[in-house]
């Protein structure tokens, strides 16, 4: 059996493929403002505003934190459903018993979602060994 299309049903049929297509492949970006130098993953960030992005299928996610152009941490993250939106973007962030900072999770303003940090946990602890402090 054929299926015999015209040129503008082609094309609309191609446009959908290519948005959906386009979507699924898309990142996704927010802001991120460490108020305290934090680890991330192992690697130690300043205080300071940075860009995030992160890309994936489903919950799991490969998130990136950027200074600038520059990719200055990346692991992976998990989106997780809020029950109440966050006021603004926000980190959450978890005091070490030898008083540093690990980046939980990042909040967006407005947004039923935020990102849990999945791999910080341990990230945070064989950084914090392995620097010496």
């Amino acid at each position: 059996m054929k299926l015999h299309l015209g040129s503008s049903s082609k094309h609309i049929f191609l446009a959908a493929l290519i948005l959906v297509a386009g979507s699924a492949l898309a990142s996704s970006k927010g802001s991120l403002e460490l108020q305290h130098p934090t680890s991330v993953a192992g690697k130690q960030l300043a205080s300071g505003n940075y860009t995030v992005r992160w890309d994936g299928t489903g919950d799991q996610v490969d998130l990136k934190i950027y200074q600038g152009k520059n990719v200055v941490a990346s692991t992976p993250a998990r989106i997780v459903k809020v029950e109440t939106p966050a006021t603004s973007d926000s980190a959450v962030v978890i005091a070490n018993s030898d008083k540093t900072f690990s980046l939980s999770e990042i909040r967006f303003g407005g947004k039923k979602f935020a990102l849990a940090i999945t791999s910080d946990a341990t990230g945070a602890a064989a950084g914090a060994g392995a620097s010496g402090n």
